[in-house]
C-alpha cells in the first residue's frame, strides 16, 4: 500500500476485483462463521471512541490502520423498535430480546429444510418468503457498540426515532418525484435503483451503511490519498479522495459525493448532492450533508459514526453509532439480477392492467429499491 501515491484507474480495478470470488449464497454461509462478534470492553470515558488501553495499529504511511473485511449484521437497525424503551440493553435483557426475535426464530426454524416437509414445493412464497433462511445472514444477536447492547443505531435523539419536522415530513415524499418506492408500472425508471440492480437495497451503500437481509460485509482499502470502501450487496464501491474538494453539483453520483479527512485517528468523510434514488435509508435536500466518522475501537471493531443534518427536513442534527465487527474472510461478489428478471413480469402486468382498465398502482406493492 505504501507505494500507492495515487489512485489510478488500474489500481481501482484491481480494489474492485477484491470483490468478486463466488456467489451470493456461498457468501452467507461462509461469513456466518467468519464474523467475529466480541463485545467489547467500554471506553475509559463515554465519548472516548477507542476501547479502554486500546492502541489502533497503523499502516507504513502512518494512517491508522482500519482495513480488511467488516460486518454490520445484527438485530439492531436504524430506529427503536416501540417494545424498546431504551438505547441500552443489559446482558439479559438482549438475550431475552435475541430470543424473541422474529428473525432469529425463522433461522432457527426454517434451516434444514426437507423435500418431505411442504416447504419446499413453493408453498410458503405466498407469505413473501421468497427466500429461506438458508440464503440469509441477518446476524442473529444485537448489535454491541462501546461495550453495550443497543436498540437501535439512532443515538439522538434519545427516542431512537428519525427526528423529521412537520414541514419536512410533507416534503419528503417529493424529494423521490412524488411517486414514493416502487410504484411505476410504465416504464424502467420508475421503480426503485436497487431494484433494477444498480445499487445495493435498503441503504447498504449508505450513506449512513446500513444493514439488511444479508451480504452485511464491507472491505476497507486504504492509500495515502483514497479511501476505499466495497460494498458487499450489489458490489458498490465508495471511493472517497482524501483531502478533496467536493464535486460539481451537476455530478449527481448515487451514494452522492464524498470526501474525506483524518482528525487524529478518526477517518472523517463528508458527504453531499445525495441522490434521492441512490437507495440510502436517509434523505436530504440539495443543502443537507451527512457526515461519517470511522475509528479503530478495538482489534475487533471499527466504531462507525454517522450525523445528518438538513434544517429543510429535520427538526435537529441526528446521529448514530454502529459497530463494525471484523471478519476472518474474503467478499465474494453478488451479482445480482433477480429484480431485472422481475422487472419484465411487473411491466408486462402494467400493459395487462391497462387493457383492462384497472390502475394497480392504487394497491401498492413490494419495493426492494
Amino acid at each position: 500500500m505504501s507505494k500507492l501515491r495515487h489512485i489510478s484507474l488500474a489500481a481501482m480495478t484491481t480494489v474492485l476485483a477484491l470483490a468478486g470470488a463466488g456467489t451470493a449464497s456461498a457468501q452467507a454461509a461462509a461469513q456466518t462463521g467468519a464474523r467475529v462478534m466480541v463485545p467489547n470492553q467500554k471506553p475509559a470515558a463515554e465519548s472516548d471512541r477507542v476501547a479502554a488501553g486500546y492502541v489502533a495499529p497503523r499502516l507504513s504511511f502512518g494512517q491508522p490502520d482500519l482495513s480488511g473485511v467488516w460486518s454490520n449484521a445484527s438485530n439492531t437497525r436504524m430506529t427503536r423498535p416501540g417494545t424498546m424503551k431504551a438505547l441500552v440493553m443489559s446482558d439479559e435483557e438482549e438475550a431475552k430480546a435475541r430470543a424473541a426475535n422474529p428473525s432469529n426464530i425463522r433461522q432457527e426454524t426454517d434451516d434444514n429444510q426437507g423435500i418431505g416437509d411442504g416447504l419446499l414445493d413453493g408453498k410458503d412464497l405466498a407469505s413473501g418468503r421468497g427466500y429461506n433462511s438458508f440464503w440469509i445472514d441477518p446476524g442473529n444477536t444485537y448489535a454491541n457498540v462501546k461495550g453495550t447492547w443497543r436498540t437501535s443505531w439512532i443515538v439522538d435523539p434519545s427516542s431512537g426515532q428519525v427526528p423529521f419536522s412537520e414541514a419536512g415530513r410533507k416534503l419528503a415524499p417529493s424529494l423521490r418525484g412524488g411517486r414514493g418506492r416502487g410504484t411505476g408500472y410504465d416504464n424502467p425508471e420508475e421503480r426503485g435503483a436497487g431494484e433494477r440492480c444498480i445499487v445495493g437495497f435498503g441503504g447498504t451503500g449508505g450513506p449512513p451503511m446500513m444493514n439488511v437481509l444479508y451480504n452485511n460485509n464491507y472491505q476497507i482499502v486504504q492509500s495515502p490519498d483514497h479511501v476505499v470502501i466495497v460494498v458487499e450487496m450489489n458490489h458498490d464501491a465508495r471511493i472517497i479522495p482524501l483531502n478533496a474538494q467536493h464535486k460539481p453539483g451537476v455530478l449527481n453520483q448515487w451514494l452522492g459525493d464524498s470526501i474525506g479527512w483524518w482528525e487524529g485517528d478518526t477517518l472523517v468523510v463528508e458527504t453531499i448532492n445525495m441522490n434521492p434514488e441512490g437507495g440510502s435509508q436517509v434523505q436530504l435536500t440539495a443543502g443537507g450533508k451527512i457526515v461519517e466518522r470511522f475509528t479503530r475501537y478495538s482489534d475487533t471493531q471499527v466504531l462507525y459514526e454517522f450525523e445528518v443534518d438538513d434544517p429543510q427536513l429535520y427538526s435537529q442534527v441526528w446521529k448514530g453509532e454502529v459497530g463494525l465487527n471484523r471478519v476472518d474472510d474474503s467478499v465474494y461478489e453478488y451479482a445480482c439480477h433477480e429484480g431485472n428478471h422481475g422487472l419484465l413480469g411487473i411491466l408486462e402486468g402494467g400493459r395487462a392492467a391497462d387493457r383492462e382498465g384497472r390502475n394497480i398502482s392504487e394497491k401498492g406493492d413490494r419495493d426492494e429499491g
